[in-house]
């Protein structure tokens, strides 16, 4: 019996070992969204500049388009910024900003010294729309069908692997679904 017991703890240390080793073999980045396959959730955002229209899902619906959340206090929005508007200048797709947790003000600044590739750019200042979108994190992006339904989340930044491995084949399906 006492030797028994003496093997509890290694037993236990392996039952560690392996859930850890499974943990470790889990992708962080593929994150589950709820929202798949369901209506984005409607919304109507003030803009980031004054001069411009904000951003409503009414705008997402009718193509396939991305919808890309970021901040100027995001250092990785700052690497995965080039790959956004080399998409917009190729016109892979529409693809529209969501300012989190940011002033206008800031936002602004921000895409003035980067460059805008949005066709709009809603303030998301309280942070309600990422709230409603899950969003764990900036940057995320989801594509977003013809209907206005989401169809995949990107966690981090896309790159020009993510775009062409992930989101290019994506996109160019949905493009042609009915």
């Amino acid at each position: 019996m006492k030797r028994a017991i003496a093997f509890v703890p290694v037993l236990i240390f392996v039952a560690i070992a392996v859930a850890m080793g499974f943990g470790l073999r889990n992708d962080p980045s593929a994150l589950p969204s709820a929202l798949i396959d369901k209506p984005a959730p409607e919304f109507a955002l003030a803009p980031v500049r004054a001069s411009e229209p904000g951003l409503a899902r009414a705008d997402l619906v009718g193509h396939v388009s991305l919808l890309n959340v970021f901040g100027s206090w995001c250092g990785v929005c700052v690497e995965e910024h080039p790959t956004l508007m080399d998409l917009a200048a190729r016109k892979a797709v529409a693809i529209y900003g969501v300012d989190w947790k940011d002033t206008p003000a800031d936002g602004a600044a921000w895409l003035d010294k980067h460059g805008d590739p949005f066709l709009k750019v809603g303030s998301d200042e309280a942070g309600r729309l990422s709230l409603d979108l899950g969003v764990s994190g900036a940057p995320e992006t989801f594509v977003i069908d013809k209907h206005g339904r989401i169809r995949f989340k990107q966690v981090g930044a896309i790159t020009p692997d993510v775009w062409r491995d992930k989101l290019a084949p994506l996109v160019r399906r949905l493009e042609v679904e009915p």
